[in-house]
């Protein structure tokens, strides 16, 4: 038998194992031996700012650290910070020898045509056949790229749908319809009809649920009430209403701008608005995403204010008579079960945008409007009550970026061009006489108000780096026939009871814009938002913008040549709408 081993071996063999160790800290000397390591550096990006579609280069410097030498694999992180597409990365020596001295490699980071403004964090890192990383850890490299679009303008037109302002073969591909059910069943031709008509359709919540007449097997509209809804004829109109007034388009010679722009650059056919209700909220959801009165409510402002003196000139937060005014809420099960003063408050946009410094402006006719979306913004508006009873809007963003209509320019969004003074990002807002609006039969200044805007700019400098979207803010009672692509009514999800509405136009005017294309896309006023966001790389909000199933990123060709901008024609140019004289007040309720 084995003996086992005695204390003095024992002994022994630990001595022997403490002087290795001893020995690998550099014995008895007490000076440690290091371990051979390697160390990085990234120099910063020459240029440190590029174009989409260019690209920057960095010196990536391998260092070794007490005589290292062997191969070191570089890579780069995913860029952060910024919007998608991001830049890309590569390397002129991959892997890098280290052997009697520093070695380098030149990073190149690649912005694609489409990369957005942004400001990008790259992460460079390595690692040897040990498996080891540098010794200082990852470095950071910074770069600024500039998209190939740096302005975009939201032009936010009124109440009309596919079916109703665009009735025409000529927009190839697009899914329009000549005709649409009833609630009896009965197939009805649209007919022709006048921009400017002398009745107007309801478009409340209780219109949307009327003719989008609910399955609930399915959860879709069946889209055959449109003859329920209540019809309002203005002051004067002779046999009014017409037979099946809801059932009527727009010839096309009285939009013919509309056309014009929509066959040259990219019309949507599935843009859908995001809420259910009329003018009020739907501009709330243009620049917010949302309508909810506070924060993080569940809840929606659904309606247009009522008890109001006159809707076109005193709501919001600057009514002097806020008391007597109320406006629907709506709730998670689709019931206008409450009201509140049409004063609340809620992020917006332009929150985001002012944090990242972009600049912006929301051009708008009257300070009282409810078109006038910040209006009804506490923390926009901040309203105070002046010596003589009247309440006006003192907050920074009102003061600094909100730009009313006044009697010596009655369109300063056309001004503030022609001087080198368009914002980042704009909101731009027709007055009654230049909506498309019905009810006002002397309405019929839409087209070209639309059309010299996008001259302006189209003839311009700004047009190489611009992006128009031109959209309506609510159906307008018209009948449509394509279905919203959800509606949300479970009482859980966000939207729900709310969420979505019909159809509404949208056009999409860049020089990167797809040229004679019909997006079939899944769109809504999140979507404009979120390309917003992703352009200039700024935070979501957690509303319509985050929930939008895409960014209008279909619309886009980045890789494309520039369009050529050719003039829109219309029968009113810009110098009649800087000195148009008429009362820019709205329509009455919505």
């Amino acid at each position: 038998m084995s003996q086992a081993p005695s204390w003095r071996t024992l002994i022994v063999a630990l001595l022997i194992t403490l002087l290795v160790l001893l020995s690998a800290c550099g014995g008895g000397s007490g000076t440690p031996v290091l371990r051979p390591a390697y160390s990085l550096s990234a120099g910063a990006p020459n240029p440190a700012s590029v174009n989409a579609g260019a690209t920057a280069a960095s010196t990536i410097t391998v260092t070794p650290v007490n005589a290292y030498t062997g191969t070191v694999t570089l890579s780069c992180g995913t860029p952060s910070g910024g919007g998608t597409p991001a830049p890309t990365c590569s390397f002129g020596t991959n892997p890098v020898v280290v052997s009697g001295g520093a070695a380098t490699s030149t990073l190149t980071l690649t912005a694609a045509n489409g990369t957005p403004n942004a400001n990008y964090k790259i992460s460079v890192t390595g690692s040897d056949g040990q498996n080891a990383g540098p010794s200082n850890g990852a470095q950071n490299v910074t770069l600024t790229t500039i998209g190939k679009i740096q302005h975009i303008v939201v032009i936010f037109q009124e109440n009309r749908t596919p079916d109703n302002l665009f009735h025409d073969t000529n927009l190839k591909g697009a899914d329009i319809a000549n005709s649409g059910v009833n609630s009896s069943g009965q197939t009805i031709t649209l007919a022709p009809t006048t921009l400017g008509q002398d009745y107007d359709q309801s478009h409340t919540h209780l219109a949307f649920t009327q003719m989008c007449d609910l399955d609930t097997s399915t959860n879709t509209c069946k889209m055959d009430g449109a003859d329920l809804i209540q019809i309002t004829c203005s002051k004067g109109a002779m046999n009014c209403p017409p037979a099946n007034p809801n059932f009527m388009y727009v010839q096309q010679s009285d939009v013919q701008p509309y056309f014009d722009m929509a066959e040259q650059y990219t019309f949507g056919d599935r843009m859908f608005q995001t809420n259910q209700g009329p003018s009020f909220p739907a501009h709330q959801f243009i620049i917010a995403g949302t309508s909810e009165p506070s924060n993080s409510s569940p809840l929606f402002v659904a309606e247009n204010p009522i008890g109001i003196p006159n809707s076109s000139a005193d709501t919001g937060c600057i009514s002097s008579n806020l008391a007597l005014e109320t406006v629907s809420v709506i709730d998670q099960s689709g019931n206008e079960s409450s009201t509140i003063e049409p004063c609340f408050d809620h992020p917006s946009l332009t929150d985001e945008l002012n944090t990242a410094g972009i600049s912006w402006r929301y051009y708008a006719p009257l300070a009282g409007s409810i078109w006038t979306a910040p209006n009804a913004i506490q923390h926009m508006c901040v309203p105070v009550t002046q010596s003589d009873g009247s309440v006006t809007c003192t907050g920074s963003d009102w003061v600094n970026n909100v730009s009313l209509q006044t009697q010596q320019n009655m369109a300063p969004v056309l001004t503030e061009i022609a001087a080198g003074q368009l914002r980042q990002v704009s909101w731009v807002i027709p007055n009654g006489p230049n909506s498309d609006h019905s009810g006002m039969p002397t309405t019929t200044g839409g087209p070209s108000w639309v059309a010299s805007i996008v001259n302006a700019i189209g003839n311009s400098s700004y047009w190489q780096n611009t992006a128009i979207v031109v959209v309506w803010d609510d159906w307008g009672g018209w009948y449509d026939h394509v279905p919203p692509p959800q509606v949300i009514d479970d009482g859980t999800s966000w939207g729900s009871g709310y969420v979505y509405g019909f159809r509404v136009p949208l056009i999409v005017i860049a020089p990167y814009a797809k040229a004679a294309y019909i997006s079939h896309n899944q769109h809504d006023f999140g979507s404009i938002l979120n390309f917003i966001e992703n352009n200039f790389g700024v935070t979501q909000m957690g509303f319509a913008d985050t929930h939008a199933s895409d960014d209008l990123s279909d619309c886009f060709n980045f890789d494309q040549n520039a369009i050529t901008f050719k003039t829109i024609n219309a029968p009113l140019k810009a110098d009649f709408f800087i000195h148009d004289k008429r009362s820019p007040s709205g329509p009455d309720d919505d």
